[in-house]
């Protein structure tokens, strides 16, 4: 008897490669059956979207335009953050320091801002 269950090296048009443990899995899968890590789905747009949906470019705009209130902060869930730069937004230091990290977040690899926001 042959065994007809094996795993295949490649991969089909309707498969992809686990982010994490490299089988082969749905397309659609958001969930690897293998190691169970949930899979960086992107959204329809083609921008990645982190597990917990936040994007990147999302947050870099943020930064950009609003980063002297901190809502780029609010937005990535680091509360305490924003408030330190709502506090000290009349001083105008978070606006610049707003304007470093929108470079920071649009120069970082998708894995990279999944791994650390999302």
């Amino acid at each position: 008897m042959s065994e007809s269950n094996a795993t295949p090296t490649q991969k089909g048009s309707d498969e992809k490669y686990c982010h994490e443990c490299g089988a082969v899995i749905r397309a659609k899968a958001e969930i690897c059956p293998k190691c169970g890590v949930r899979q960086i789905v992107a959204s329809g747009s083609g921008l990645p979207i982190t597990p917990s949906g936040k994007s990147k470019l999302a947050a870099a705009l943020f930064a950009f335009f609003l980063g002297g209130l901190g809502i780029h902060k609010f937005y990535l869930g680091r509360v305490v953050w924003g408030v330190v730069y709502l506090v000290f937004c009349w001083t105008l230091i978070p606006s610049l320091i707003g304007l470093v990290e929108g470079i920071i977040y649009l120069t970082m690899s998708d894995d990279a801002f999944a791994q650390k926001y999302g």
